[in-house]
């Protein structure tokens, strides 16, 4: 089959013998009746169940939407990266579907019991808060189902990333979404070295024990530039806090920072997309001073080179 399409039948894309036979019972049982008006591919895919991709609350109950509910409640399995934490979800809304694990260390194994569900009804896809597939177990489930032949149907709701981007007071045209930040200070250094230089409004997560750490390799990085930093969205402790990355590192060295974190930071000026990181300044600074450059000569020599005002420059050298 030509286009975006998989033909389940000839092309399984290593869904298994049984299932492949499946489609093949469910197309001899239901011959196509009008294939030059209705493809196909919608005729077969009719007699498939759905995967959809239900959003559900990040801290807030009351964000959930009623098209969520009535999902969740029609489905005939729903499959869940913690069991436990979408049981009080359920509970809280009276819904009684199945539910069966699908986490990340448990996505590969579960592939086919899920596919198999997918045979015989719909199956909902939930993530512990938010929408599934975004920084949560789902890329692999999603591609399978469509791969299979199934319909993918995502039911928009609660980000928290968006959430935070939206009320951060940061450009929103263009972004880059990055996930969790790496836990050792070189691997973040060398992330940051990739994005430094870009135009957009950058987002992440991080945890609150590596907040801090993440807000001094930000400012090496990148400088000081804009940041709102976002914790508990939704939820009773709410807290957004705007300003630049040494204000907020100030800000969280004085208060602990408590609840997960989405940071949301800006993007390099057009006029400043040539602008040296403070790692390349301060990397020039130490070769200047092991030649023997005078302070003052080298925070000349260097600001004209970098695009940094020199008094910064020299700032870095007294330290």
């Amino acid at each position: 089959m030509s286009g975006g399409f998989s033909d389940p039948v000839h092309n399984p894309a290593g869904v298994d013998k049984l299932t492949v036979n499946y489609h093949a019972y469910v197309r001899n049982l239901f011959p196509h009746p009008f294939p030059v008006f209705f493809p196909d591919y919608l005729w077969f895919n009719s007699f498939m169940g759905t995967l959809y991709l239900v959003a559900t609350p990040i801290g807030n109950l009351e964000d959930m939407s009623p098209r969520a509910v009535r999902t969740l409640r029609e489905v005939s399995l729903i499959a869940a990266e913690d069991t436990r934490v979408t049981l009080k979800l359920l509970t809280h809304f009276n819904l009684h579907t199945p539910l069966t694990s699908y986490f990340e260390h448990s996505k590969l194994t579960k592939l086919e019991t899920i596919l198999m569900a997918l045979n015989e009804g719909d199956v909902a896809l939930v993530s512990d808060a938010g929408t599934p597939a975004i920084n949560d177990p789902g890329y692999e489930l999603v591609k399978h189902a469509l791969d299979a032949g199934h319909r993918v149907c995502p039911i928009p709701g609660p980000s928290a990333p968006l959430a935070a981007l939206a009320a951060s007071g940061l450009p929103t045209d263009a972004f880059l979404y990055l996930g969790y930040l790496p836990r050792k200070s070189s691997e973040r250094l060398a992330l940051l070295c990739q994005v430094e230089n870009l135009p957009y409004t950058l987002i992440f997560l991080e945890t609150p024990h590596r907040l801090r750490a993440a807000l001094i390799d930000l400012e090496v990085s990148m400088g000081d530039r804009q940041i709102a930093v976002a914790r508990e969205l939704t939820k009773l402790h709410e807290e957004i806090w705007r300003g630049t990355i040494s204000g907020a590192m100030g800000y969280f060295t004085r208060n602990e920072p408590r609840g997960e974190f989405t940071l949301v930071v800006s993007g390099c000026s057009i006029h400043g997309s040539n602008k040296w990181s403070r790692v390349k300044v301060l990397a020039e600074i130490k070769a200047g001073l092991k030649m023997g450059e005078s302070p003052s000569s080298l925070a000349k020599q260097v600001a004209e080179l970098s695009g940094w005002n020199r008094r910064d420059v020299y700032k870095l050298i007294s330290q």
